[in-house]
């Protein structure tokens, strides 16, 4: 295990028992613990994106306040609906909280997940092509966002310009150089896998995939990890790449701990996602000893080189401080984790 993060999904509700009553509070506080997490020597901060819901949305502005306010630690997704971006200006605003960060952006983009409305992509003036799903319209996007980011120039420049061009075909501005080979894409199911790793980009597997074979969700997972590193090898690309998973890990330390958490489902779930049979990930709570034990089972973490914790953004800054303390103290070290302490 290299490297260690967090994934918030930064939900917000006006409930009395939520940290976080507001948009405000969910965004500012995402910022704080970026940076506490940083202090506390963790390798990155991951946010979700979803549209038409009380949780994070537009990463963009996010990312960068997180870059401008950080120095050392991984900024990402995990992940973007392809199905609402336009990759230009996508392209543009990640070019930007790039470069803010020092080249530390880790972007996590995917087809998308189930949706809070009918077609949310349709509000946003987004419609598959004929003989197209809306999967294969995110993938497209995807496609041409990746295209973007190796900054080629492709636009003829006006004979007239407002200000003197380069030479040349002109592409976006500003480009981040790198980010393109720090594109991640999340994948459900072992095909995608695939596909992500033919077109050059790093592997997110989250806490849900499509049950190809009724086994648990790790061993899934392992699985789909092994044919994406066989993918990449096969397609030749020049750079080793990454792969992460998330998992919900919480350890008990105190009493608060064991009231919050100490009845944790141990088991992975069953449902149907997007009509599509998934396998969900059961949720690690339990003392630090027996986690690691529990841990060291894990098929998927042991092919990984990053793990994502899934984060109960709702309980406020300190107690996720307090959880990511005791996970990269009292557990990640038996995993293989070095700890890096920020300077």
């Amino acid at each position: 295990m290299k490297k260690i993060g967090f994934l918030s999904f930064g939900h917000w509700s006006a409930s009395s028992q939520s940290a976080t009553r507001s948009a405000r509070d969910v965004l500012l506080q995402s910022i704080d613990l970026a940076v506490a997490a940083e202090e506390l020597g963790a390798d990155g901060a991951y946010f979700r994106v979803h549209h038409f819901a009380q949780q994070l949305a537009s990463p963009f502005p996010l990312l960068a306040a997180v870059g401008a306010r950080t120095r050392r630690i991984e900024i990402g997704t995990g992940v973007i609906d392809m199905r609402y971006e336009n990759p230009f200006y996508m392209a543009e605003d990640a070019g930007s909280a790039d470069l803010i960060g020092g080249g530390r952006l880790q972007l996590g983009i995917s087809r998308g997940s189930p949706e809070q409305v009918i077609e949310g992509w349709r509000h946003f003036g987004y419609a598959p092509a004929e003989g197209e799903s809306d999967a294969d319209m995110g993938r497209r996007h995807a496609e041409v966002f990746l295209r973007l980011l190796e900054g080629e120039g492709f636009a003829q420049p006006s004979p007239r310009p407002m200000f003197p061009n380069p030479p040349g075909l002109l592409r976006l501005e500003p480009h981040a150089p790198g980010l393109r080979e720090r594109i991640w894409w999340g994948s459900a199911s072992n095909a995608t896998a695939i596909w992500a790793a033919q077109k050059g980009m790093n592997l997110q597997s989250s806490t849900l995939k499509a049950d190809e074979s009724g086994e648990p969700l790790h061993v899934q997972q392992a699985r789909q990890i092994r044919a994406y590193r066989e993918a990449w090898k096969a397609a030749g690309h020049g750079h080793e790449p990454r792969v992460s998973v998330s998992r919900s890990i919480l350890p008990i330390t105190n009493e608060r701990d064991r009231a919050y958490f100490g009845r944790g489902d141990d088991s992975d779930q069953i449902g149907i996602i997007d009509n599509m049979r998934a396998v969900f990930g059961r949720t690690y709570a339990a003392e630090p000893d027996v986690l690691v034990e529990q841990l060291r089972a894990d098929e998927a973490i042991a092919e990984a080189d990053t793990l994502l914790l899934t984060v109960p953004n709702q309980l406020g800054v300190a107690y996720n401080a307090h959880l990511l303390e005791a996970v990269l103290a009292h557990v990640a070290p038996a995993l293989g984790w070095r700890h890096l302490k920020a300077a």
